[in-house]
């Protein structure tokens, strides 16, 4: 991803703000509710895997159902033209 992209027909990426073992974490910018967002993008590489892209899933899904002040808050998660990501 580069600055400028587009994810789900919405996010704007503006830069990465780091990577891990399974994905890379932008900040982004939301061109409907215009807001500023980080958006998690699952690895090319493991997007072909099925088991990498259902425990990336069950990420979002875990995280959809905790409520702490210390956790972030899950808005969207979707893929498009092979690319999983959570908002």
């Amino acid at each position: 991803m580069t600055p400028g992209d587009i994810i789900g027909h919405r996010y704007r990426i503006i830069r990465s703000l780091g990577e891990g073992g399974m994905a890379t974490v932008y900040r982004a910018f939301d061109n409907i509710l215009e807001r500023e967002v980080a958006v998690k993008i699952l690895r090319q590489d493991l997007a072909l895997d099925e088991r990498a892209v259902k425990r990336f899933r069950r990420e979002a899904q875990s995280a959809l159902t905790l409520s702490h002040p210390n956790i972030v808050s899950i808005y969207d998660i979707g893929e498009g033209e092979g690319t999983y990501y959570i908002v």
